[in-house]
């Protein structure tokens, strides 16, 4: 019997190599095997435009995807799995936006790969001609993750320094977001571990940046952020301009987006903006396309960025999608859609763009027309919220909502500590948002406090008495 390896290989010799390569990372770098496995999504493409004579008149996934489903070479249900694939691989290229940890993300790329060979199955018919065979698929293993680490050390293979650095780095920003989530809950100072992963990933970036642009570009990024200690802005500039210059694709999107905004040595420049976030966007690099939309925007050029920004919001980018729901709902450089605009605010929500989380989460909680009403994704969502945005309205949404029972729970306690957090961080308007609902919540307490004989209970509105009567 074949392996899903030896299936994949007999499918095509070319995707079976991808496929080989993307799932030996799974386990040590599984930013990488998902980066492989959309690369693997974008040649299938290629190949079923080629069974039926097809020609692209896009490089954008998305729109590759959909031409191929309105030609009716695959139907919705290997549609919608292709479209997986490729949300699956955008993740990889940012798994912290996402707010993944290091297991979820790992679990993510494991279920890519099983997906991913599940769909050759589908379409081998289709390809070939003939069923697919009988396969089994192998475990996954760690050897790559050694393999990479015996070459790194003993062999000084530049390759392997920049994937080790990449897998430190991808660790790293996950167990820093989430130390930061978890720094306002700890009642003392938290040891950051991801210091240490960030110091690490600097020194093999640095020793395979001589040797590859990609690495060059990292080293640069190392440097601007001080992933060894301090940081070195103008050395950091200065690389990834060059690893911009030798076609990095990362790097042409970030010096773009320097000169849109400006920077340490290098200024605002429009002209110079448009041509780095133009190139990097005809590669399909999602924030150039959105950035790319941002220039136009500001140039009230709503129509081309409209163009933009939905091209990166159909590339997956999570903070493009909740700004074309913002320009859809305006009609904005196009004919106003409310139930486009919802279901993009939805998708970018559950990709977990922070103000999407929250806009949905309001309209569940105090719309009935709302699309979907589901409680328990609004409390989600609005705890998401205020865990990694330190968002004051989802503080003050939340808190109504466990006081007053929305959420099919009276908690006053929860309440409570969510109305003083959001006082801490609030500005002067929001405060005058919550001053009367924290006068409001102290009387609900005081006359539950007096008339309630359980013991339980007593105590948990003492404890939301002693959170709001403690100055803020």
């Amino acid at each position: 019997m074949l392996s899903d390896i030896e299936l994949v290989s007999q499918f095509s010799h070319d995707l079976g190599e991808d496929y080989r390569v993307a799932k030996s990372y799974v386990r040590d770098v599984p930013t990488q095997a998902l980066l492989h496995v959309r690369s693997f999504t974008h040649r299938l493409t290629d190949k079923l435009a080629a069974s039926q004579q097809l020609v692209f008149d896009s490089p954008n996934l998305y729109d590759r995807i959909e031409l191929l489903n309105r030609q009716r070479v695959i139907n919705v249900r290997l549609t919608r799995a292709l479209h997986r694939l490729r949300s699956d691989g955008n993740r990889g290229a940012h798994p912290e936006k996402y707010h993944l940890t290091a297991e979820a993300l790992e679990q993510l790329a494991e279920k890519a790969i099983e997906r991913l060979v599940k769909l050759v199955e589908d379409l081998y018919p289709l390809l070939c001609n003939e069923p697919a065979p009988e396969y089994r698929f192998e475990p996954f293993d760690a050897f790559a993750g050694r393999d990479l680490c015996y070459r790194a050390v003993m062999e000084n293979d530049p390759q392997a320094q920049y994937l080790v650095g990449m897998s430190l780095k991808t660790r790293a920003l996950m167990q820093k977001e989430q130390e930061q989530a978890l720094h306002d809950e700890a009642e003392q100072e938290l040891d950051p571990q991801s210091e240490a992963n960030f110091k690490q990933a600097a020194h093999w970036f640095a020793l395979a940046a001589p040797h590859l642009p990609e690495a060059k570009y990292e080293h640069g990024v190392s440097l601007l952020h001080g992933y060894a200690g301090k940081a070195d802005v103008a050395a950091g500039e200065s690389a990834i301009i060059a690893a911009a210059k030798a076609g990095v694709v990362n790097a042409m999107a970030l010096l773009g987006y320097f000169y849109l905004v400006g920077s340490e040595q290098i200024s605002i420049d429009t002209q110079l903006a448009y041509r780095y976030l133009q190139a990097a966007a005809d590669r399909e690099q999602s924030e150039a396309m959105a950035n790319l939309g941002v220039l136009y925007y500001q140039q009230a050029n709503y129509a081309q960025a409209f163009h933009y920004i939905s091209s990166a919001a159909q590339a997956g980018f999570p903070h493009a999608q909740y700004h074309l729901a913002l320009m859809l709902a305006r009609g904005e450089g196009c004919e106003a859609d409310p139930l486009a605009s919802e279901q993009w605010m939805a998708e970018a929500a559950e990709q977990g763009q922070l103000d999407a989380m929250l806009h949905c989460a309001q309209q569940m909680l105090n719309n009935e027309n709302a699309l979907g009403n589901d409680f328990s994704l609004a409390e989600r969502y609005l705890r998401e919220a205020v865990k990694y945005g330190h968002s004051v309205p989802a503080m003050i949404e939340l808190s109504i909502a466990l006081a007053d029972g929305i959420l099919g729970r009276i908690d006053v306690v929860g309440s409570a500590a969510l109305l003083r957090m959001a006082r801490q961080r609030g500005n002067e308007r929001e405060r005058e948002v919550i001053a009367p609902l924290w006068e409001s919540l102290s009387l609900q307490i005081d006359k539950v406090l007096s008339v309630t004989q359980d013991a339980e209970e007593q105590r948990a509105l003492q404890r939301a008495r002693e959170l709001l009567s403690d100055p803020a």
